[in-house]
């Protein structure tokens, strides 16, 4: 998404010069500076706008509106508020008790995650315990915003968090001292057969390169001949953890990135020796892959190190940097462009349209063979074709799995009453915790339960148009129990069987033990 750079950065003081009030006299003046014009429009509002409006705001509101009007959608100002929002997505680490929340259920919020080596671990919470108080607020009601900025604090300070868990009847009052969370940016990895590991990264942290290269190093000691890395859905984050990610598995020397600045072209190469130089990859992306996940892709693409599969990327190729501000706020700006090693752009073509809307030149993310054929060509390292132009053409293009046109009804029919869709899942698979092997199979009696809740809840939909889109139901219910009883890992086992893509990597991944045989089997598969 970024790469974080972090710079003071000092603002001229603006030059407030004194206004001669009066149209006529005013437009009779010499046209001003730049300083000069900002001073007296900045002068005039304050003096003479209908509504009394804080300088500080204004002065806020002015610097908005410059960034605003850069045209730049990826620019912008943050806010100390803001910045600490941007930190904490982007760089992982905050101040709190380590866990992730979900929709309420029967009005309380519930733990979704729980992360290692935190303070909610070390207490015992557990995945779909409700939070029933925060100290002294009892929180029935309340959004997950709501609830996680009670939870957010500094470092050393204490809280105290009640909780219901299933088939415990009193509630449970755990004490807390927050900390400093670092959410791993792996949050699971696993054997998909006992040939095929699987390493789903779904940000860039600056723990990437390491939880990366820590679950590599244990799939190969538990036997992977294969690696699927998933990056759909990846928006990007910190740029250096993509050069670190990709330097685990190409070779010291090679160049992973150029940035092409205002101040000239700077390369990025490769600094250590590579983790794994030989275990054959195939990488997912799809057109939630953006930024630092296109940089992984291009460069083990461009080397001929991965299979990339899937759909054609978002095409985020621009650099930003983040520098400090006096007061807290922060401005982020675009500062350059991305090029593979090959030298293809990342950026792709987009436009505002009448509506003010950001939107893509070619929105088409299957790339047709017509759509192909305008692009510029390009050579990986073996003397693959490759496709420039902007974000990253997959080797194998596979169709995400789509769902029947009664699902897309139901779903349509459902999303004014998603809330309680959600919050009724979420109590079907709390009910089956405990109950269930971890290779259960669906029962087609908890699609009825769920109907009859929805019902319960003033949810009215047409029984036969319910079970003609139950398949997106059901899958919904089934992915809910697994994950609540057993965790993302088998979660994501019983996912796979309505996932072509990973489908068709395990596939092409069974019989290779190198990567030119990947290649080769892409071919035949």
């Amino acid at each position: 998404m970024i790469r974080l750079r972090i710079r003071r950065a000092i603002l001229a003081p603006l030059l407030i010069v004194p206004v001669v009030i009066g149209a006529s006299v005013m437009s009779s003046q010499p046209a001003r500076s730049g300083p000069q014009l900002l001073g007296q429009v900045l002068n005039l509002v304050a003096a003479r706008f209908a509504d009394t409006i804080d300088v500080q705001q204004l002065y806020e509101k002015a610097a908005r509106g410059l960034v605003t009007e850069l045209g730049d959608p990826y620019s912008e100002l943050l806010s100390p508020k803001d910045l600490d929002a941007f930190s904490r997505n982007t760089v992982g680490k905050y101040g709190g008790v380590g866990m992730s929340l979900s929709p309420p259920v029967a009005g309380y919020v519930i733990v979704e995650q729980v992360f290692p080596n935190t303070p909610a671990e070390s207490r015992g919470v557990q995945e779909g315990d409700r939070i029933l108080a925060i100290d002294t607020f009892q929180v029935r009601g309340w959004s997950v915003d709501r609830v996680q900025s009670l939870l957010l604090g500094d470092p050393g300070t204490n809280i105290s968090v009640t909780y219901r868990r299933i088939g415990v009847e009193a509630p449970i009052k755990l004490q807390f001292t927050r900390a400093r969370i670092e959410v791993p940016a792996v949050a699971y990895h696993l054997m998909l057969d006992d040939q095929i590991g699987y390493i789903p990264l779904a940000r860039f942290t600056d723990r990437t390169t390491k939880d990366v290269g820590d679950a590599v190093r244990a799939l190969r000691s538990q036997g992977a001949h294969g690696l699927v890395l998933d990056l759909r859905g990846n928006p990007g984050g910190i740029v250096d953890e993509a050069y670190g990610m990709a330097n685990l598995f190409l070779p010291k020397g090679k160049e992973l990135l150029s940035v092409r600045e205002r101040s000239g072209t700077h390369a990025m190469v490769a600094e250590e020796d590579p983790l794994a130089p030989d275990i054959p990859v195939v990488l997912l992306v799809d057109g939630g892959s953006a930024s630092a996940s296109e940089i992984v892709a291009g460069a083990l693409q461009d080397y001929d190190r991965a299979l990339v599969l899937g759909t054609t990327t978002y095409g985020k190729g621009l650099v930003q940097g983040v520098y400090n501000l006096d007061g807290g706020y922060a401005l982020k700006i675009t500062t350059g462009k991305w090029y593979t090693p090959s030298g293809r752009s990342i950026q792709k073509p987009r436009h505002y349209n009448e509506q003010g809307q950001w939107v893509e030149v070619v929105p088409d993310s299957l790339e047709s063979a017509a759509v192909r054929a305008k692009r510029p060509l390009y050579k990986s390292a073996g003397g693959r074709t490759l496709y420039g132009g902007g974000a990253i053409t997959p080797d194998v293009i596979v169709p995400a799995d789509t769902i029947s046109t009664p699902e897309q009804q139901l779903r349509r029919l459902l999303a004014p009453h998603s809330q309680k869709y959600i919050e009724e899942i979420n109590a079907i698979a709390e009910e089956q915790k405990g109950k269930l092997s971890a290779t259960f199979a669906f029962d087609p009696a908890w699609r009825s339960e769920l109907y009859n809740k929805l019902l319960a809840d003033s949810v009215v939909i047409d029984r036969a148009m319910f079970n003609a889109g139950g398949a997106d139901v059901d899958r919904a219910i089934e992915s809910r129990i697994a994950k609540i009883s057993f965790g993302d890992g088998i979660a994501r086992k019983h996912e796979m069987k309505e996932d072509s893509q990973l489908k068709r990597a395990l596939a092409v991944l069974h019989n290779a033990r190198t990567q030119a045989q990947v290649f080769l089997a892409a071919d035949k598969t």
